[in-house]
């Protein structure tokens, strides 16, 4: 089996080749007759609904409920939050001819939902009584990508938008941290991303906030990922939509507004962050099957053993799949799951079924293959997959502080963002920021929440560092 057939390039030749190639050969996506478009194939849908539910639980058991939004959108209804449309601009798809003919309003094809949402929130609430109004839409959007990657940055994407209204802005700023709580805690326990919380800077604010919080994931490039973001939007949409309610006092009053995201590109953070030259690697509680089990030899026996095994496996709560490809040989059916990423395989031959034995080899780990007793595989199958689970957790946060530097110095700056993330003081210029971007393509990922207390001198410009903490710095997808 050579890499034509089923490998792929190599990380450290080429890792944008190694992504490319991977995606297709594991069949997690295929690419859209339209530019820019992905088609999810079922086993990387698979992972998506797997994340999805997580994530919905989390935002269903904080008091938020899911509804559903339109797809097009009237263009004026854009143009009244100035700054929201600026940003967006270069990224909006409009239709301008329907049913035969031209219309007499351009629709813009949804590019987030503020405005939609706001002029229903408008509606919606007239009293305090009638907030928080806490929302959630699962959906897709569309921006126009002139340089698109699958799951990192495609024309249309999938993902969930929370938008929320509250009488007052300290509300308001505990539901912009809950949400960011919600994500940082699915990467880490979910996608074993040891993802950095923390607030973008001026310039790296979502187009129409008041500020953003982000968090960032380190790739396997030593790249930044932002992974989620959520955004306390002020009164800037209230004002805009007339979004505004009668106070207990009488006195009408505006509200202030939070919008939060996490979309498929974390489905790119977990290849990424996990995966090796010989494909994916999949955390247990994302991967589409946990196990798979792989019967060797001919005839119905290690089949019918195989499939006994995994109903006791399923009876466990492990979701397992039995490869009964026959007609392709156990060595390749082995290399492609490696591929795919599976976290656990087990084969099962003849002489297994002679000695009550089953062989266990995990996607990642120094033990090699284990030989395991037949009857104890479903007793201990549940506590295996989280091993594995703490195990890439561990490793991607040994991975991310080996390869973030603190830097004081410029030539240190430089350095450290070539492999990896800079922690750095700055002074906060957004013109400081282009500059630094411009010589090194590295950018603010975040001020992270938490950081140490330092003051000083900006890294690029000497001039007085802004934020009492260092900056993370790092080139980014």
């Amino acid at each position: 089996m050579g890499r034509d057939e089923r490998g792929v390039t190599p990380q450290s030749e080429d890792f944008s080749a190694w992504y490319n190639e991977l995606v297709a050969k594991a069949q997690l996506v295929d690419r859209g007759p339209a530019k820019g478009t992905m088609v999810i194939r079922p086993y990387g849908y698979r992972l998506w609904e797997l994340l999805q539910g997580e994530l919905d639980q989390r935002i269903k058991d904080t008091g938020h409920q899911n509804a559903y939004f339109p797809l097009l959108i009237p263009e004026s209804y854009l143009r009244r939050e100035a700054q929201h449309v600026e940003g967006f601009s270069p990224e909006l798809a409009v239709v301008t001819h329907a049913g035969g003919k031209e219309l007499e309003e351009p629709l813009v094809v949804r590019p987030t939902s503020e405005t939609i949402i706001g002029e229903m929130m408008a509606k919606w609430v007239s009293s305090h009584r009638d907030l928080p109004l806490l929302l959630n839409q699962w959906a897709n959007v569309v921006r126009w990508e002139l340089r698109p990657r699958m799951f990192l940055r495609t024309t249309e994407f999938l993902w969930q938008e929370g938008h929320t209204a509250h009488a007052d802005k300290a509300d308001a700023m505990r539901e912009t941290m809950l949400a960011l709580d919600l994500y940082t805690e699915v990467a880490r326990d979910i996608a074993a991303i040891p993802v950095v919380p923390g607030e973008k800077t001026a310039g790296e604010r979502f187009a129409g906030a008041v500020r953003t919080f982000t968090i960032e994931g380190m790739m396997r490039d030593g790249k930044a990922l932002q992974a989620g973001t959520s955004h306390y939007m002020g009164t800037n949409f209230a004002k805009a939509f007339e979004i505004q309610y009668t106070s207990e006092t009488g006195r009408l009053e505006l509200c202030h507004t939070t919008s939060w995201g996490m979309s498929t590109r974390m489905i790119g953070g977990v290849i990424m962050t996990h995966g090796d030259d010989k494909g994916l690697v999949l955390p247990p509680r994302l991967a589409p099957h946990q196990v798979v089990i792989v019967p060797i030899g001919r005839g119905d026996q290690a089949l019918d053993a195989a499939r006994d095994l995994a109903g006791r496996l399923k009876a466990a709560g492990v979701r397992v799949h039995v490869d009964d490809r026959a007609h392709l040989s156990p060595g390749y059916r082995f290399n492609d799951w490696e591929l795919r990423g599976v976290p656990v395989r087990l084969e099962l031959g003849p002489r297994d079924l002679e000695s009550g034995t089953v062989v266990m080899a995990k996607r990642l780990g120094d033990e090699g293959k284990q030989t395991i007793p037949l009857d104890s595989v479903a007793r201990i199958m549940p506590g295996v997959l989280e091993d594995f689970q703490a195990l890439l957790l561990r490793r991607a946060t040994g991975f991310r502080d080996a390869h973030t530097r603190t830097v004081d110095a410029w030539e240190s700056f430089t350095d450290a963002v070539t492999s990896g993330w800079a922690l750095a003081l700055h002074c906060g210029s957004a013109a400081c920021e282009d500059d630094i971007k411009a010589e090194t393509a590295a950018t603010p990922r975040c001020v992270p929440i938490g950081g140490a207390s330092e003051t000083g001198v900006c890294v690029r410009c000497d001039r007085p560092a802004t934020y009492g903490t260092r900056v993370i710095f790092g080139r980014s997808y």
